[in-house]
């Protein structure tokens, strides 16, 4: 098996493990189909492989880091569909993140509105308030006025999703079964509340006592995607201390780009279990007790590169939802996988991500459904974009947000 990103790399002067790590790459070229941006150029700097090969250049000297250089590597992705398809078992996801580590110091310091992008402390508080201030209805009309293509214009037009009531819980749900830990993440607390609920009512309905984590708990994939290793070690050990305080053993995930950097850089320690929540409610012997109210809807499932490539659960799933009755899930097509989300990567790489976005929202379009269902937040929200520009009045959900709302608490 693969190995899986996310643990914690460090970085000596000599940058002999960046070199170790590329030299593993065979130049077989397996992973190319695989990679979104190669699909789109065609060429081999757009590729993993070629990539690997800039990231090698740069750390011997062989080539210094110019614009072009510098712009191949920024459009990665870091979706990891190579890293699971590759036989030589290349942990690509490192040397993108040690190459970016090293060329911090080597490249211009990112503008204000990306530093922002990459601290999630600062980044959550400024969507809370814009979330206080029903910024989506004036934010709009603000984007209207901004140069295309500019990353305040991009960000002006990213909102949240509406809120929706939150799902009635079961009229008697006893707290039996122990105590479990809802991982909230710092985008996802803002962005994607309702998952929060839903998630919060399903495990309810089983009779586990749900404790959250705070707004603040932050994985810490932001500044790592980012190369700022360090600042994502803290953020890490931040929110470790904090659910070691929570008492719980087993910390769920429903946001699938959380799941990978929270399981090996947070809970590497032993103390604590992290699973996906789709795979917890699964193999959970008391969810075939539940029952959920028809829905003659016919749904496209999106799955997120970080669900199918770190995050797994995929089958589980499915089998959730194939428990509402009448509900026809439809699931797109296995390539191209990626939506071109990508954590902050759609405001800060529009054009890459927008054609990306575009080859989903058309198969998504073929399939003629009544809502798409996503597990990821950052997918919902550059889809939910798209729907947008296109006038496409689709429902966007998470899975556990529909399985709350279609849950017969009558029933319980």
């Amino acid at each position: 098996m693969n190995p899986m990103p996310g643990a914690p790399v460090s970085i000596p002067a000599d940058g002999s493990p960046l070199l170790t790590l590329a030299d593993q790459c065979v130049q077989c070229g397996l992973c190319l189909p695989h990679c979104p941006t190669y699909r789109l150029e065609a060429i081999e700097a757009e590729s993993p492989r070629g990539r690997i090969a800039l990231a090698k250049a740069l750390a011997t000297g062989a080539l210094d880091p110019s614009p072009s250089a510098l712009a191949h590597l920024d459009h990665c992705l870091g979706c990891l569909s190579c890293q699971k398809v590759c036989p030589s078992q290349v942990r690509y996801d490192d040397i993108l993140a040690l190459t970016r580590a090293d060329l911090r110091a080597r490249r211009p310091a990112p503008g204000r509105i990306r530093r922002w992008l990459r601290d999630p402390a600062r980044l959550t508080r400024l969507a809370r308030l814009g979330a206080a201030l029903r910024a989506d209805r004036w934010l709009p009309l603000l984007a209207g006025v901004l140069p295309k293509g500019s990353l305040a214009r991009r960000l002006a037009l990213t909102q949240a999703p509406p809120p929706r009531p939150a799902p009635q819980r079961p009229r008697s749900a006893p707290a039996t079964r122990g105590r479990i830990v809802l991982f909230r993440g710092c985008v996802a607390s803002v962005y994607d509340r309702d998952t929060f609920a839903a998630a919060r009512a399903l495990l309810e309905a089983l009779g586990y006592e749900v404790v959250a984590t705070s707004a603040g708990a932050c994985c810490g994939a932001l500044p790592r995607h980012a190369g700022e290793i360090e600042a994502a070690a803290a953020t890490a050990a931040a929110t470790r201390e904090e659910l070691r305080r929570s008492g719980a053993d087993v910390v769920l995930t429903s946001a699938s780009g959380c799941h990978g950097d929270l399981r090996d850089q947070v809970a590497n320690d032993g103390a604590m279990r992290v699973v996906e929540i789709h795979t917890f409610l699964a193999a959970d012997a008391g969810f075939a007790a539940l029952r959920f109210r028809p829905l003659a809807a016919r749904a496209a499932l999106h799955l997120p590169c970080t669900q199918v490539n770190v995050a797994g659960g995929v089958d589980a799933i499915r089998t959730l939802l194939a428990r509402i009755p009448d509900l026809a899930v439809l699931p797109l097509p296995e390539q191209p996988r990626c939506c071109g989300a990508a954590g902050s990567y759609f405001i800060e790489q529009p054009e890459f991500a927008d054609r990306l976005r575009a080859q989903k929202l058309d198969q998504a379009a073929a399939l003629q459904p009544d809502m798409i269902l996503t597990t990821n937040v950052g997918c919902r929200l550059h889809l939910g974009n798209g729907l947008r520009e296109r006038a496409a009045p689709l429902p966007l959900r998470h899975p556990l947000a529909l399985l709350a709302e279609q849950l017969d608490n009558s029933a319980s």
